[in-house]
This record gives structure tokens, C-alpha cells and sequence, in this order.
């Protein structure tokens, strides 16, 4: 039997009563093609995941970041920062270099609060400005801008916009909670006793060499070394840090007037100018004359200037994504720096380069121009774990809808076998005229390769159209009230990519699935009784 007979026989079999196609052909295609189109489909948009995510992180976060630590176990605040700026954009590569600051804050609107992270805008840098941009939600907040100048003018997420029902132009109030820290500082030298009685001894020794063991000299007073000691005990009572500030400041002011005696190395003693025992002798009077529920009202009056919010006004909300975490809120680097209470300091540099893909590669331009206290951080490495989410899921999807091919192609095999089955006396009577098993095996597997190719090749062009016209597909949902791919994705339409070559991969996996489908019915077909197939002709 020629191959070409062979072939044109199993192509009988696909359509046994002459219509334009059978039944149990269209199930067997049909099983294929919606394997294979939700592999192409699902595969398509976890690429397209992956790509938007990366665009919209790299559209406003430094695609290296540079922070400085005096003793490499925690980030030091830096404060002279133009130099390094400066230097960075010197570098070939560098589109730009600005500060970085990026903290929490905790929020205050409707009555309702929440911590929220928040990120600092240097607004004279145009790339920066261009990433926030392009992701703003001009669709659900027209108007929406990223003109954010000096003023407390911020732009929000639209996850949190959506949630406290915000509009462009409402006033919303952040707490620092670097203050609270202050606050609870504050708040529990109130529980403590006073100086004067948390340390009697040591104010009463203080007292004695204030008042009765000075020596008066003709231009002031001299105390001995031993004397002196009792004043440095005074050293280890300022360095607590649950003192009230008042009695801080006492403290504070009587060792600077000690700094401020003159040694004599030869007789080992200390010279102190007339007036300041005027001076010492009205600090230690503060210390024991401190009238407790006074001072304890003053700590808890000052706790107010360092709760008092600060106000800021919606200019812009971004379309934000629940599938990475991004900042809740972009601020001007004046308001951030006073929120972090960072001063005129600030946590790093950021560095934009031209390919930020190449930043692994390009750090190692960088390094050179660092001292040793200085470490980077590529974006790469900082979403390093959320990348690793995403290629987990995919995996896993992979694995699982291929599952689906893989059943499709067992349903082909139930098929081939009831195939078998009817055509039983056509292959008896195919073996009677001399048709080796090999020949009879090989027209099924033709047949099982026609049905894999034709589910294949309809399952990549069917997903290909899905995805090409996903907009309107995603609308028609939208319209019914289903639509749970913006909030995801922050996206109004469900990104997607195309890899041809992953596509192409997906339709071979189902056509050597739906051969070797055939070949299992075919084998046990070519090795049947030829004598037992024509007993019932």
C-alpha cells in the first residue's frame, strides 16, 4: 500500500459519509484547538504581564540606586549629595541622577486612617516626570497631572483613590511616623520619676561641691580632679533617653559650662570664671525645685507640635497595579524630606540610565567612581522576588492548562479507538489483500496527524484573533459588570505579547500529542485478526 494511498485513505476516514465534515472529526479538532488556544492565550498575557510591570516600575523607580552607611549595618542620611549627583551624571550611559527618598507615612481622610508608602518627585528631572505620566488615569480622573511644583501637591494611586472615593483637588492629611517615635519617647519620660529622685545621690553630691566645697579664687573657682568626678556622673545621667526635655536642657546646659573650665595639668585641677557658679547654681536649682505636674503638662503640650498633620492636595491619581507593589503616593522632594525628617538630607541617589535591561552589566561602571561606604542596588535585585512570582505562575500555568492539551489528546484517542472499531472489516479486509501492519498503522497515524495540525494550527490563529481584539472582548465584559483585569493589571485594556516562537512551540507540543494519541489505537488495530474481521463480511 503506497504512502499516497495511505493518505488519501485516512482522509476518507475523516469524512466517511461525504458531507462536508463528520461529527466526530469536528469534536476531535475542536478538543485540540481550545487546548491549544488557552495555552496561546494565557501564555500571551503573562508575557505581557511581565513587560507592562517592568515598563510601569522602570518609569518611575531608579534603575540604580546608590545609599551610603558609615558602618555598613545601617543607611546613613546624606546630606551633601549634589558632589555625588554631580559626579554620577558625568558617567557615559547616565541620562540622569537625582535624590531618592521613599518612606511611610500614616494617612488621615474621611475619618478613616491607614499607613501608606510614599515615594519623593524631583520634579526638575524630566525622565522621572515622563515615567509618572504616562501612567496617569486620564480615563476614571480627567485632569489628572503630575505638576506637582514645591507645594504639597501629591499624586495618589488609584487603589487608594477608588477605596476613600477621592477627587482631583481634595485635601488629604500625613502623619509622619517617624514624630510618633518623639511622641512615645516623650510620653514615657512622663512615667519616670524626676532626676532628683531617680538619682539622689548624684544630685546631692552635685549640690554639696555647688554650694560648700568650691574654692574661690581671686578670678573665679577651682575644683579638684576628684571633685570633677561628680560632675562627670552627671555625663552618664544626660545620655538616657526617657529624661524629660526639661530636665534634659538643665543637664544639658550645667556640662556645657563645665566643657567650658580651664585645666591646669600641674596641680590637676579645673578653673571656672566668677560668673558661672551664678550660672550652675540656677540650673541645679531647676533640677531641685522642678515642679512635676508642670513639667509633665509642658511634655505633653509640646506632644502636639509633633503630631500636627500636613496637609496636601490630589492633583493627580495614577492607575496603579495589584500585581506589584507600588508607592500609594508621589510627593515633592521638599514635603518628603520633612515627612522622613530627614531634613535637608535625603536616603540616596537614583541613576537612570539608557538601557535599564543592561543595569546588572553597568554597575560595574559605576563602582569605580564609590568609596567603600557606598553599596548599589539594581532594580532588578529590588524586585527581584516579585519577578520571581510571576515566572512561578506562569510555570505553573504552563504545566497546568497543558494539562488540557494532554486530555484533548486522550479524547482523540477514545476517538481513534471507536475509529478502529468501525473500520474493523476494512482493515481485515486491507490485510487479506496484503497489507502489512505497518501500512494499516501508518493511515491512522495520518489520519491522528491531520487532526492534530488542522487543532493546532486553528488553536494558535483563534488565540492570536482573541488576543488581537482583547479590548473589545474585555469591554463586552465591562459593559455586563465584570471586568476584574483593570484593578489587577492597571490596565484598562489586559496587555498581551505575542512570542511566535513560544506559539509555535504550543502547536507542535499538540500535534506530537495527537500523533502519539493515534498510534496507540493504530498499533493494536495493524496487529487485530484478519481471519476474525471477515467472519461476520
Amino acid at each position: 500500500m503506497k504512502k499516497s494511498f495511505s493518505l488519501m485513505l485516512a482522509w476518507r476516514y475523516l469524512n466517511p459519509r461525504r458531507a462536508w465534515i463528520s461529527i466526530i472529526t469536528m469534536i476531535s479538532v475542536l478538543g485540540v484547538l481550545l487546548g491549544v488556544m488557552v495555552l496561546v492565550v494565557v501564555m500571551a498575557v503573562y508575557s505581557g504581564l511581565e513587560r507592562d510591570q517592568k515598563k510601569r516600575l522602570l518609569g518611575f523607580s531608579p534603575h540604580i540606586l546608590l545609599q551610603y552607611s558609615e558602618d555598613l549595618n545601617s543607611l546613613t542620611t546624606i546630606n551633601d549629595w549634589g558632589p555625588m549627583v554631580d559626579r554620577m551624571e558625568a558617567i557615559p550611559g547616565i541620562q540622569s541622577a537625582y535624590p531618592h527618598i521613599e518612606d511611610n507615612a500614616m494617612l488621615d481622610s474621611n475619618n478613616d486612617q491607614r499607613p501608606v508608602t510614599y515615594q519623593a518627585v524631583e520634579t526638575n528631572d524630566e525622565r522621572q516626570m515622563e515615567g509618572i505620566i504616562k501612567i496617569l488615569d486620564h480615563e476614571n480622573y480627567p485632569g489628572s497631572s503630575a505638576d506637582l511644583g514645591l507645594d504639597d501637591r501629591v499624586v495618589v494611586s488609584s487603589l487608594l483613590a477608588d477605596q476613600f472615593r477621592w477627587k482631583l483637588g481634595d485635601k488629604i492629611n500625613l502623619y509622619s511616623t517617624r514624630n510618633f517615635r518623639e511622641v512615645l519617647k516623650a510620653y514615657k519620660s512622663t512615667e519616670n520619676l524626676l532626676v532628683r529622685d531617680r538619682f539622689p545621690e548624684q544630685i546631692t553630691a552635685l549640690k554639696k561641691l555647688l554650694r560648700e566645697e568650691w574654692k574661690e579664687t581671686p578670678d573665679g573657682y577651682t575644683i579638684s580632679r576628684t571633685q570633677a568626678n561628680v560632675i562627670n556622673a552627671l555625663y552618664d545621667i544626660y545620655e538616657l533617653t526617657d529624661l524629660r526635655p526639661v530636665e534634659k536642657d538643665s543637664l544639658q546646659a550645667l556640662l556645657e559650662l563645665f566643657d567650658q573650665a580651664s585645666h591646669d595639668p600641674a596641680k590637676d585641677t579645673f578653673h571656672f570664671d566668677a560668673g558661672a557658679q551664678a550660672e550652675l547654681d540656677q540650673h541645679l536649682t531647676d533640677l531641685l525645685e522642678n515642679q512635676q505636674d508642670k513639667i509633665d503638662a509642658d511634655v505633653l503640650k509640646g506632644i502636639k507640635g509633633l503630631v500636627l498633620p500636613r496637609e496636601a492636595e490630589i492633583v493627580g491619581v495614577y492607575q496603579a497595579s495589584m500585581m506589584v507593589k507600588m508607592p500609594d503616593i508621589f510627593m515633592p522632594m521638599s514635603m518628603a524630606q520633612g515627612l522622613s525628617g530627614l531634613g535637608e538630607g535625603v536616603q540616596g541617589i537614583a541613576l537612570r540610565i539608557d538601557d535599564a535591561y543592561m543595569a546588572d552589566k553597568f554597575v560595574a561602571k559605576v563602582l569605580p567612581q564609590l568609596d567603600e561606604n557606598w553599596f548599589l542596588t539594581t532594580w532588578s535585585e529590588q524586585y527581584a522576588s516579585f519577578f520571581a512570582i510571576i515566572n512561578q505562575q506562569r510555570v505553573m500555568m504552563y504545566f497546568v492548562l497543558s494539562l488540557i492539551v494532554l486530555i484533548s489528546a486522550f479524547s482523540m484517542m477514545a476517538v481513534m479507538f471507536t475509529v478502529t472499531i468501525q473500520k474493523k472489516k476494512e482493515i481485515g479486509v486491507m490485510k487479506a489483500l496484503g497489507a502489512t501492519p505497518g501500512q494499516i498503522t501508518r493511515v491512522f497515524l495520518y489520519q491522528g496527524t491531520i487532526l492534530g495540525f488542522a487543532g493546532s494550527l486553528l488553536g494558535v490563529l483563534l488565540g492570536n484573533l482573541i488576543i488581537y481584539f482583547r479590548g473589545g472582548v474585555q469591554e463586552l465584559f465591562r459593559h455586563a459588570g465584570f471586568d476584574p483585569f483593570s484593578k489587577v493589571t492597571g490596565s484598562n485594556v489586559l496587555p498581551a505579547h505575542m512570542d511566535f516562537r513560544e506559539q509555535f512551540f504550543i502547536a507542535l507540543m499538540g500535534l506530537i500529542l495527537c500523533v502519539f494519541a493515534s498510534f496507540v489505537p493504530a498499533f493494536f488495530a495493524s496487529r487485530s485478526d484478519a481471519a476474525k474481521s471477515l467472519r461476520n463480511l
